[in-house]
């Protein structure tokens, strides 16, 4: 019923015992729900459009209906098909790691994305829509995860499977900016070549280029008062983007090519002469080999140090170039082991 045209963090399983909702399908660490049967303040959306306040009492998927008390009414029964969206007010809120510290932020850039179900109600009901990091669907219905505050909370939602024929998901900022990066081994080797001659961008520009943060998140930033803290201090302070990702931020401001490797044409003999573990280890990717130089995708510049190592395996002269670590690690889990096996297989005729 869910239609995806982009990858997207979803898990399909029921919700757990202690519990009325799916835990989250994101690595983002979180206080403790509401246990199972606590009383919850929720929004309930009629098929007509009209919001209705009160309170969640019970959650019964199995039996598709909810016990719902409204501000102004009497607690009873209701079924899932009498509303199409339901929204728990309060949402969950990440874990400070002490008293003052900045809260570990949702990670928007890479996850959060537009959602559009088409209501089941013909075409005279709106679509629904909004913005979520995630979905989990289960034979109850699809539960969406919207951030809030900052994106330092999620707030949790509900729509019944009664209620929709189909869904779609947009493109997170990481995936748009993704159409930006490298794809052809011509236009890397053309932007290799213009590195030492390209202009020295902003760290805001080269942030919202890598699709490290919306632009959203970093026109907020800048429009604070300024402290005198350069701005990459700055997000990295506000735990909006991690040390990590500055490096490599600057790195592309520098002039680094940054490659897609979703459809950069990955050579898996250039791939096999280095093993498998060596490269998850240090989470690099050779690309290519052109004209005695093997060129190297990396997540970030520190692991330029890491290639040395490569020279075990290749005596040639290293490229390192920018890609998404995400990217990095699908691509070496994609390679089938076979890859390796007959590269071994082939140096053993020949020696």
């Amino acid at each position: 019923m869910v239609s995806k045209s982009t990858p997207f963090p979803t898990v399909v399983f029921e919700a757990a015992e202690n519990s009325e909702w799916p835990s989250l399908p994101l690595d983002w660490h979180h206080l403790p729900p509401p246990l199972k049967g606590t009383p919850q303040a929720c929004a309930i959306e009629s098929p007509s459009g009209a919001t209705v306040l009160g309170e969640m009492l019970a959650f019964e998927p199995q039996v598709a209906r909810i016990v719902f008390r409204p501000n102004a009414g009497k607690t009873g029964f209701l079924a899932f098909s009498r509303f199409r969206r339901l929204t728990l007010v309060e949402p969950l809120r990440a874990v400070p790691l002490f008293a003052g510290a900045p809260l570990e932020r949702v990670p928007v850039a890479r996850q959060e994305r537009d959602y559009t179900l088409q209501s089941s109600g013909g075409g005279q009901a709106a679509p629904m829509s909004g913005r979520t990091v995630g979905h989990v669907e289960t034979a109850a219905g699809l539960f969406l995860f919207a951030p809030v505050e900052d994106e330092a909370a999620l707030q949790r939602v509900f729509v019944p499977r009664c209620a929709y024929s189909s869904c779609s998901f947009g493109l997170s900022a990481e995936e748009i900016a993704a159409k930006q990066w490298i794809t052809t081994p011509q236009a890397l080797l053309d932007a290799i070549e213009r590195q030492n001659k390209a202009p020295v961008l902003p760290i805001g520009q080269s942030i919202l280029a890598l699709g490290l943060l919306t632009r959203a998140q970093l026109d907020r930033a800048l429009a604070k008062p300024s402290s005198g803290v350069p701005l990459g201090e700055a997000l990295v302070a506000a735990r909006l983007i991690s040390q990590a990702d500055l490096h490599t931020a600057i790195a592309h401001k520098m002039g680094f090519p940054v490659v897609d490797l979703r459809r950069f044409p990955v050579d898996p003999l250039v791939v096999a002469k280095v093993p498998k573990d060596q490269l998850l280890r240090h989470r690099m990717l050779p690309l290519m080999i052109d004209d005695g130089r093997l060129i190297v995708a990396v997540d970030r510049p520190s692991r330029v140090v890491d290639l040395r190592s490569l020279h075990l395996y290749v005596q040639t002269a290293i490229v390192a170039v920018l890609a998404s670590g995400t990217q990095i690690g699908i691509a070496l889990e994609r390679m089938s082991g076979d890859v390796w096996r007959q590269h071994a297989a082939g140096r053993a005729v020949h020696a």
